[in-house]
């Protein structure tokens, strides 16, 4: 009988002293959105060439997202899915060339936290650059800008991450050769820097990106978030990406919103976007420019967002069709959409 009770005691004692040395564990998160629209172009085609919010006349999927995150101890890992066309074809090169609607991985990385200061990421991850994003939950406009349609939606690669002081931050990574592939050329693997320098105090938050490769080029990009009331808030987006044989574009977008009621807001985006002389960007001719206005409101109920949006963009040659298929500067159109996020 001593001889059992010696046993469970232990047991008993190695039970306790294995919870004791175990890492905290985080319950699984799980995060996500779904969404629909209506558009209707005003000359009876689809004319904005825009991510997104792209069939006519039609009552249309964005996207179901589902993302998971779990925290073990220092360790964190976040895996995020989406299916539907906003998700996989229209965001991500995808497929393998006979099925090109396969593929539709948004985010599949790991975190270590080396120290509260300190932690560094692996794996396939929505990018660092830009004001906007995929998801219609973090974004007030529906559409979105060229400089998001012509910018990187994900890097795969490793970076760190610092925390210089209670307002400065700063990454640097190496990430894959070319933008938007969880696969490099095997001849080039990780062939592009990237860092990131962060500001944060009260109403002002901005971070200043760079990313160089010399098969995806040169992108600096600025953007910067002001809570300039309590009601009032200006988002700023400039951009300027180059590769070889003058390809890329310079931009900027400027978001002002104001919140008219705890559940309504109206947002306006003004963007100007240039295309250099070398190649075509989407949505315009190489060595065109153009300037967009979107004016959108937000009606929120809990995870509810209702966003009906109305869009005029204006180029500087006759790049646009009108409703006898006759080029002309200007396209405009109008779009509802639904948008819940959970």
């Amino acid at each position: 009988m001593k001889k059992v009770t010696l046993i469970l005691a232990l047991m008993l004692a190695s039970s306790v002293t294995f919870a004791q040395d175990a890492p905290a564990s985080t319950p699984l998160e799980i995060s996500g959105s779904g969404d629909l629209y209506y558009k209707y172009d005003f000359a009876k085609t689809p004319n904005i060439g825009t991510s997104f919010a792209s069939d006519q006349n039609s009552l249309s999927l964005g996207m179901l997202d589902i993302a998971l995150k779990k925290t073990t101890g220092k360790a964190s890992f976040v895996g995020e899915l989406s299916f539907g066309p906003r998700g996989q074809y229209q965001s991500i090169l995808n497929g393998d060339g006979v099925d090109g609607n396969s593929f539709h991985i948004q985010n599949l990385y790991a975190t270590y936290a080396f120290t509260d200061k300190f932690s560094m990421t692996a794996g396939y991850m929505g990018t660092f650059i830009g004001y906007e994003v995929i998801s219609p939950v973090a974004n007030f406009h529906y559409s979105t800008s060229y400089l998001f349609t012509n910018g990187p939606f994900q890097n795969a690669g490793v970076k760190a991450n610092y925390k210089i002081s209670d307002k400065f931050g700063a990454m640097v990574g190496i990430f894959n050769d070319t933008w938007n592939s969880y696969n490099a050329n095997p001849a080039k693997g990780l062939n592009a820097v990237g860092a990131q320098l962060s500001y944060a105090s009260g109403p002002v938050s901005a971070y200043l990106n760079f990313m160089d490769g010399s098969v995806s080029g040169t992108i600096v990009d600025l953007t910067a978030t002001f809570q300039l009331s309590e009601k009032f808030k200006l988002g700023l987006n400039a951009a300027d990406f180059s590769n070889e044989g003058d390809v890329g574009y310079t931009g900027f977008a400027l978001y002002p919103s104001v919140a008219i009621t705890d559940a309504f807001a109206l947002g306006l985006r003004a963007e100007y976007f240039k295309a250099k002389e070398g190649a075509d960007m989407f949505g315009l001719d190489a060595d065109q420019s153009v300037t967009a206005f979107t004016l959108s409101a937000n009606y929120k109920v809990g995870g509810f967002t209702l966003i009906p949006e109305f869009r005029l963009d204006s180029n500087s040659d006759d790049y646009f069709s009108d409703s006898d298929m006759m080029a002309t500067k200007s396209a405009t159109q109008a779009t509802i959409a639904v948008v819940y996020g959970f």
